[in-house]
């Protein structure tokens, strides 16, 4: 199965994270299939920045997003809800 989550970034207390899209085995900071974003919490007010066509074109193929990446896919307008 596929999962679409964050894979973190940055040094300690500074983190941005990646929206990635990887096997549910892998571990959080392993390999990877795609990059399609990132998530910057650090900025005010947080950046976040999706490829929407890449986004819709892997869970039109059956990735299942992780609850945090769901809330970010709403808030860039990819998802409705």
């Amino acid at each position: 199965m596929v999962r679409m989550r964050l894979k973190r970034m940055g040094m300690k207390k500074k983190p941005f994270y990646r929206v990635i899209v990887a096997d549910i085995t892998s571990p959080r900071d392993g390999r990877n299939i795609a990059e399609i974003g990132y998530y910057d919490p650090m900025t005010e007010p947080a950046t976040i920045k999706i490829d929407a066509e890449a986004a819709k074109k892997w869970l039109a193929n059956g990735a299942q997003p992780t609850d945090t990446v769901r809330t970010l896919l709403k808030k860039s307008g990819i998802l409705e809800g």
